[in-house]
């Protein structure tokens, strides 16, 4: 779309608008123009590059102690005694962790700062994956939650950051965060069966490897707890105060089930899409790799996508082009599964990537400021993946009753439609706009980067 005209002078003029109405809960973006001066500029020169470096790696470690589980799944069920129901909770508790914790976030970041917030992310994934180490089926569980509990405020508080220190790079630096999410899933889950057998290692100490990631995330995260973004009193006195009324936005609610609805498909292709084609004749082996292309494909598409959106592409078409791609990946499923298994699990890879990647912008893009990206991510997130922590357990009731791969295909098929509804709803050029606690019911307007779709 293209960016609307230029608005009034951006002072803190206050609009009387009620806070419930649509008109108090969504509005254009404002001229770059007419930001205030006491609107961060972001960072630049030699911090922004360790800043930038700090994000690859911390978004590194969202992933590896959790898709690390799959390819070990039956050792540790065999070695446990553990059911399957029991063991795949160990995938499922991560995903509810994600959605029940997303609250949480935005007020740990208000309480004790984004950066420090971030820091103790590393610590608890390293506490988390330590934990684990001890034989116990109950440490496992545990180890898992405080894995779950890091992984849920970091996946609300970074796209937050982003939208504070690289408000002119937003694009680029979402194109890296998200590539980083699916280069940490296609590492755990191409490089942790190797690296078990090459060394001998047992499973629990196996796991505890994608430790030492987190380490070196905290270590190089360290210094931005002196190096952080400088802001006005006043600012920092709007930061303090949490955003309310996003819920009755229907933007805020389109970017969430955007980012609810490519979760789920995400997350119940990757735990049935192995099986599936085993079911068809593929060798266990064999249909592991291929949820690992899937991955590497899958980076590709996580970082194009918000790099080329208002450059060549709208935000609009990539959510209907990303949606394409997987239906033709699906359908080729159905047709050949084994035979064109490597073009199917291609164009997967690309349009989950896409999605994903388009899921995290929308977040950025659609908030006027870095204290309602958190509150948006936060709402995203949290009804995003208890959806995606359903998916898998749908897809497989689905098999189980119609005992065939076609119906939960199917099904797959038809939840891209609402997918691409919502997708092209968020990719409007808006944004949301909450109001803020002890405002008086009244919505203060400011100016600020146009995001271009």
């Amino acid at each position: 779309m293209r960016s609307q005209g230029p608005a009034a002078p951006a002072t803190e003029a206050q609009e009387d608008t009620d806070p419930m109405s649509d008109r108090a809960s969504e509005r254009a973006p404002d001229n770059p123009a007419d930001t205030p001066p006491h609107t961060p500029p972001g960072v630049t020169g030699r911090h922004a590059l360790w800043l930038g470096i700090g994000v690859v790696l911390l978004a590194l470690n969202l992933r590896p102690a959790l898709v690390a589980v799959s390819p070990l799944a039956d050792t540790i069920r065999h070695d446990s005694g553990m059911s399957a129901a029991a063991t795949s909770l160990l995938t499922a508790l991560p995903l509810l962790c994600f959605g029940l914790l997303a609250p949480v976030a935005p007020r740990l970041g208000r309480r004790f700062g984004t950066e420090a917030s971030l820091l103790a992310t590393m610590a608890l994934i390293c506490a988390g994956t330590a934990l684990r180490m001890l034989d116990s089926v109950a440490a496992l569980f545990a180890g898992t939650v405080v894995i779950g509990a890091g992984i849920a405020v970091a996946n609300v508080l970074l796209p937050g950051l982003i939208k504070r220190d690289f408000p002119a790079r937003a694009g680029l630096m979402t194109g890296l965060y998200s590539m980083s999410l699916f280069g940490g899933a296609a590492l755990a889950a191409g490089v942790t069966l190797p690296v078990r057998d090459a060394t001998g290692m047992n499973w629990r100490t196996t796991l505890a490897c994608w430790g030492a990631l987190a380490v070196v995330a905290f270590v190089v995260w360290l210094p931005q707890l002196r190096a952080r973004t400088r802001v006005g009193a006043a600012a920092a006195r709007q930061a303090a105060h949490p955003v309310r009324g996003l819920w009755r936005s229907p933007l805020a609610w389109q970017v969430t089930g955007y980012m609810g609805l490519q979760s789920l498909n995400y997350y119940a292709a990757a735990a049935w899409l192995p099986t599936l084609l085993q079911d068809s004749g593929m060798s266990a082996g064999d249909a592991g790799w291929m949820l690992s292309f899937s991955s590497l494909l899958g980076i590709v598409g996580s970082f194009v996508a918000p790099v080329i959106v208002g450059r060549r592409v709208r935000s609009g078409t990539l959510a209907v082009l990303g949606a394409v791609l997987c239906a033709i990946a699906y359908a080729g499923v159905l047709a050949a599964p084994v035979g064109g298994a490597y073009v199917w699990m291609s164009l997967l890879g690309l349009g989950q990537g896409a999605a994903i990647s388009l899921a995290l912008l929308f977040i950025v893009q659609r908030a006027p400021d870095a204290r309602h990206v958190a509150q948006l991510s936060s709402m995203a997130q949290c009804f995003g993946y208890i959806l995606a922590a359903t998916g898998p357990a749908i897809l497989g009731a689905v098999h189980d009753s119609s005992h065939n791969w076609t119906v939960p295909l199917v099904v797959l098929l038809v939840l891209l439609v609402p997918q691409v509804v919502v997708g092209v709803g968020a990719a409007r050029n808006r944004h949301v706009a909450g109001v803020p606690a002890g405002s008086g019911g009244r919505t203060v307007r400011r100016g600020g980067p146009s995001a271009r779709s």
